[in-house]
């Protein structure tokens, strides 16, 4: 899976219009979310297939800026504190966060401006924990 971000008009049903061609060319989000940056809405989801998805939004007239590659992880939800705590080993290993959201499954998504590092610190969590 692989994040896309997309560029949304800020007006009343911008957001429903994106979800309606996802649907007409049965394609699922599974995860994300929208924010407002400015005048314009910033969208940040997760697909299991990027290119058809890319393919629907931009034959709509829909821009996406770019696909990123992602990080997944699954916080305890019962132990306080792992969020502070992955954040700063991703921080320890000089990796900025760009984007963070939750998928369908609770599980922490991740958009790191260095991939390579943020899987190892990923990956060094997982096996820790």
């Amino acid at each position: 899976m692989k994040d896309l971000e997309i560029r949304l008009k800020n007006t009343p049903g911008a957001i429903a219009e994106m979800g309606e061609i996802l649907a007409e060319a049965n394609i699922s989000v599974e995860g994300g979310g929208v924010w407002l940056s400015g005048n314009k809405g910033i969208a940040h989801f997760l697909f299991k297939d990027t290119a058809r998805a890319r393919k629907a939004l931009e034959a709509a007239g829909i821009e996406v800026i770019k696909e990123n590659e992602i990080l997944i992880q699954k916080l305890k939800q019962d132990v306080p504190g792992q969020l502070g705590k992955i954040t700063r080993l991703m921080e320890q290993a000089g990796v900025n966060i760009e984007v963070l959201y939750s998928d369908h499954y609770n599980q922490l998504i991740l958009v790191v401006d260095d991939y390579k590092k943020g899987k190892f610190v990923s990956d060094k969590w997982t096996n820790e924990q």
